[in-house]
């Protein structure tokens, strides 16, 4: 009986000592602002799921309280404010800083680029990460992919699009570099508040939208007023975007380190999936509810002279800044060698089997 109370009192001493070196334990607390709202899944779902799995990983060691743009106010300020440490992190897209930093532009997608696996395998194995890190190290934040919603469509159009003329002095609201090419093609070019979109759409004071795709078109109801669903071109492979105040970040002991960096890789794949399912849930119900909806490719001689102007875009940007040249020039070198690839397994195994 001595021996039997000698070992359960040892034991309690360990559970106790161990208790003790847990209560102890540093707890380290991040802020996390995001672009999005509260109820814009699957982009905060991203973020959301990033912290639970970093607290849950390191056993309570980390902490992140994430506030949506409903809290903040701020959607378009996350690089500043993480940057200026109100707070230590962000998720957002890389391209919404182009007006402050044009070498942010192809972290998100470019147009006629990278698909999502070929994206997300430049990333991480063909330099993609390095020339990130190279960019984001002048303001001071460090830079993670963030999640993809894949291949967005070319946008929602009251009226059949035939030909170049028919682009001609529609108004379209589509921002960002795609929203240069369309204007180089004579399109009205114009960018509304989301809550104004499907008002707009409805009305005629925009004849045409561009959105994302099924899994967050349809909670806006486009498909309503609008039966021409054009495929995409512009936006292949859309990567949202971690940020972490690199000094913040830095005072992370190593284990703590690789979990924030393993919780940021698996919920930005989450997402990708998750967007993937809802995708193809909301066509469903989409096509179920409006069977008129015609689902389009722009023809060749428009996208033809999309790809023209593209190019001619993209030169005299690279022509400006030697690291934004360094950056696309990666992405045309490793999608030439992974686009075999994908023709090879993706495009051929569709074709022989639709």
């Amino acid at each position: 009986m001595k021996k039997l109370m000698a070992k359960f009192s040892i034991a309690f001493l360990c559970v106790g000592l161990l208790s003790t070196l847990h209560a102890n334990e540093k707890v380290y607390k991040f802020s996390m602002a995001t672009t999005w709202g509260e109820t814009a899944t699957p982009l905060i779902d991203a973020a959301n799921n990033m912290a639970k799995m970093a607290n849950e990983m390191s056993n309570g060691r980390i902490v992140i309280k994430v506030d949506s743009a409903n809290k903040h106010k701020a959607p378009l300020g996350i690089l500043d404010m993480v940057k200026g440490g109100q707070y230590d992190m962000g998720h957002t897209a890389s391209y919404y800083w182009k007006g402050k930093d044009i070498n942010t532009l192809p972290f998100t997608s470019m147009p006629f680029g990278l698909t999502a696996p070929e994206q997300y395998s430049w990333f991480y194995h063909g330099g993609g990460m390095e020339l990130m890190k190279k960019v984001y190290d002048a303001h001071g934040v460090l830079s993670f992919p963030g999640g993809s919603t894949g291949v967005q469509m070319g946008g929602w159009f009251k009226k059949e699009i035939n030909t170049l003329e028919d682009l001609k002095g529609l108004k379209m609201r589509i921002p960002g570099f795609a929203g240069e090419i369309m204007a180089k093609l004579g399109v009205q070019v114009t960018n509304l508040a989301p809550g104004e979109l499907y008002t707009s759409l409805e009305m005629g004071t925009i004849d045409a939208l561009e959105w994302v795709g099924p899994s967050m078109d349809i909670s806006m109801g486009f498909h309503k007023v609008a039966p021409f669903y054009y495929t995409g071109w512009h936006e292949p492979a859309s990567e949202m975007q971690f940020i972490i105040n690199t000094k913040k970040f830095d005072k992370l002991p190593a284990d703590l380190k690789e979990i924030m960096l393993a919780a940021i890789r698996l919920s930005a794949y989450d997402m990708y999936i998750q967007n993937y399912d809802m995708n193809a849930n909301a066509w469903q119900q989409m096509k179920a509810e409006y069977p008129n909806i015609q689902v389009k490719t722009f023809a060749k001689p428009i996208m033809d002279e999309m790809k023209k102007v593209n190019q001619e875009l993209r030169n005299e940007m690279g022509a400006k800044s030697p690291l934004l040249k360094e950056t696309l020039d990666s992405q045309d070198a490793y999608m030439k060698k992974v686009r075999e690839w994908t023709k090879m397994s993706d495009y051929l195994y569709l074709k022989d089997n639709l």
